[in-house]
């Protein structure tokens, strides 16, 4: 089957791609660098046609509201005019972007909707945060030698068993919507300490609100529910490997 994938360059996107390659599909890898952008449309028609399926794991270029939401609502509103030969569209979303009311998370639900209002049927995956994004995170976060990091419950994930479980959604039947997290709950502040000690620096990490929803993030917003596919391993066994 010819399977297009948004987003083929980045972090769960190479996973997505090994995965479906090794159920014998044909991949066709969408990305600025493979001289298709979503926003344009420059090379997307050519890269679309023929495409059974679509999986859209494009992330957006800033975390504000507005400017994510237009990324999304552009991509897919692009995606799903040159979709003429797909019959499922399968999207990767965040776990909870149905109960944040700002930022990407809230950017990510209005990228959902447009998809779910399109002509082609839909499965979307909504994915923890993933263990890579908490050296990002801590990175972003570090200022004068001290980490902040957000204040957060999550059921951290590796984006490679992300990759996978989108992989399992191209064909075959599936609820609208899955999720899928890590093992347990953890602390997003805990997690970074973690990373700051293995880098030897920051020589401090102090949890810090969230920029928005802090209180929701704070008390468990994040969290799978109880039907997510759940999948090792932990933040700190996926530490020690690297």
């Amino acid at each position: 089957m010819r399977i297009a994938v948004t987003g083929a360059t980045g972090r769960v996107g190479p996973y997505i791609v090994e995965a479906l390659r090794a159920q014998g599909h044909d991949v066709v890898e969408i990305a600025r660098s493979k001289g298709v952008d979503v926003i344009t449309g420059e090379g997307l028609a050519e890269a679309l046609a023929g495409a059974e399926v679509i999986v859209d794991a494009a992330t957006g270029p800033s975390p504000d509201y507005e400017q994510a939401k237009a990324f999304f609502t552009t991509s897919a509103r692009n995606i799903l005019a040159h979709a003429k030969d797909a019959r499922r569209i399968v999207v990767l979303s965040i776990i909870g972007v149905d109960r944040f009311q700002g930022g990407y998370n809230a950017a990510k639900l209005a990228q959902e909707r447009a998809y779910q209002a399109g002509p082609v049927p839909v499965k979307i995956l909504r994915a923890a945060q993933f263990h890579e994004f908490v050296g990002q995170l801590l990175d972003w976060g570090t200022q004068n030698g001290v980490g902040y990091m957000w204040e957060m419950q999550t059921q951290l994930v590796s984006a490679k068993v992300v990759g996978e479980q989108v992989a399992k959604l191209v064909d075959g039947d599936a609820p609208e919507i899955t999720e899928v997290a890590g093992p347990r709950v953890e602390s997003m502040v805990e997690a970074a300490r973690l990373v700051a000690a293995k880098r030897g620096a920051p020589a401090t990490v102090q949890g810090a609100p969230a920029p928005a929803d802090a209180e929701l993030y704070e008390n468990g917003g994040a969290l799978p529910g109880p039907g997510a596919v759940l999948a090792g391993p932990s933040f700190e066994e996926w530490l020690r490997a690297q």
